[in-house]
C-alpha cells in the first residue's frame, strides 16, 4: 500500500541548493517524488549565530513504514555529509518526516506528524506550497491556517532550480 508523506528538508553548510537537490535525487526507488516546493531561504531558527538555510518541502508516496522511512532518511543524511552536531545549530542537510498520510505515531524514535511543526515558519511556507487544505490531524487545523499563526520575516522565495542545475541545462542547448 501506498502512503502520501511530505518531507522536510533543511541546510546551512556548503553549496545549500546542490545539497537539497542531492538529497531529493538520491531518495530510493521505494520513495517516489511527486511535487517539490520552491526553495526559500530563511533566517535560522534556535541558534541564531550561524548562517541561514536553504529549506524545501517534499510530497512523495512510499510503501515504506514510518520507522524503516525514518532509518532510510538518517541513513541518507549520514551518506550525504551530515556530521553529529548540536541540536538547531549549522547542519550539511536535515530531513525530517512532517506527515505520513494522517497517522499519528508516537515512539521514543518518531513522533508523527512533527512535533515542531507548529511554529516554524521555514516549514510551513514551503508546506503551504504543496499542500495548504492538508489537516494536522493532531490539531484539526489546515495548513494555511497553521502558517496565519506564524511570523514570516526573513523568508525569502529563491529559485526552485538550483542555479547549477539550470547552468547544465544551459549548457546542453
Amino acid at each position: 500500500m501506498m502512503h502520501t508523506i511530505y518531507i522536510a528538508l533543511g541546510t546551512n553548510l556548503g553549496d545549500r541548493s546542490v545539497n537539497l537537490q542531492a538529497a531529493v535525487q538520491a531518495m530510493p526507488p521505494e520513495v517516489s517524488v511527486l511535487a517539490s516546493s520552491s526553495v526559500y531561504e530563511t533566517p535560522p531558527w534556535g541558534i541564531t549565530d550561524q548562517p541561514s538555510f536553504l529549506n524545501q518541502v517534499v510530497k512523495a508516496q512510499t510503501a515504506l513504514s514510518p520507522e524503516e522511512l525514518l532509518v532510510y532518511l538518517k541513513q541518507l543524511e549520514i551518506r550525504l555529509g551530515r556530521q553529529p552536531a548540536e541540536r538547531y545549530g549549522p547542519r550539511l542537510i536535515d530531513l525530517d518526516i512532517l506527515f505520513y498520510d494522517d497517522k499519528v505515531l508516537d515512539t521514543d524514535l518518531l513522533s508523527i506528524p512533527h512535533p515542531r511543526l507548529r511554529g516554524r515558519a521555514f516549514v510551513l511556507v514551503p508546506l503551504d506550497e504543496l499542500a495548504p487544505n492538508l489537516i494536522h490531524p493532531r490539531l484539526g487545523l489546515s495548513v494555511a491556517q497553521l502558517l496565519d499563526e506564524v511570523d514570516k520575516t526573513g523568508i525569502r522565495k529563491v529559485d526552485k532550480i538550483p542555479r547549477t542545475l539550470e547552468r547544465s541545462k544551459r549548457k546542453k542547448t
